[in-house]
């Protein structure tokens, strides 16, 4: 099944993305864009968001983004499903490198600049829990290191 190409917006962030491209960035987002995801205080600002981009590319340096499905527009706003795939080779806020492969499915929900042409405020959504098991960050559900990490937590232990 062949997946329709995202709107030009979506398609040139991920074409910057892959190429790790900053001048590229800044062309398709607005200087004011306004930005989010589950692991970030929110963004103000191109620079802002090319710094996380900067650490995204750290840690994933094969990384890339692709579309995975349609992506509905309606006027300025649009949601585009994604997934991010790479290895992690670099570190990841405190998680040192795991040099383990991750496919996170996400969706970028976005609202474009009064042109058209560029992201203006935007956040993504995926799965934060979801990732960290991937790369060993958090143990695998129904494995001994789950349970441990509960009994460590205060979880499971009877309580009179």
């Amino acid at each position: 099944m062949s997946v329709p190409p995202p709107p030009a917006p979506v398609a040139a962030f991920l074409a910057a993305y892959a190429a790790q491209d900053e001048a590229a960035v800044r062309a398709c987002c607005a200087e004011d864009l306004h930005y989010e995801d589950p692991l970030t205080a929110p963004l103000e600002g191109v620079d802002a968001f090319l710094v996380h981009l900067r650490a995204a590319w750290r840690a994933f340096p094969d990384g890339r983004l692709e579309a995975t499905g349609p992506s509905p527009r309606t006027n300025a706003l649009l949601a585009a499903p994604l997934k991010l795939v790479g290895t992690h080779r670099g570190p990841l806020g405190p998680v040192p490198p795991t040099d383990r492969f991750l496919v996170v499915h996400a969706v970028l929900y976005a609202e474009l600049d009064t042109s058209g042409e560029r992201l203006w405020r935007a956040r993504t959504f995926y799965d934060v829990h979801g990732a960290a098991t991937q790369i060993g960050a958090l143990p695998k559900a129904g494995t001994a290191g789950q349970r441990a990490l509960w009994v460590l937590q205060g979880f499971g232990l009877k309580r009179q």
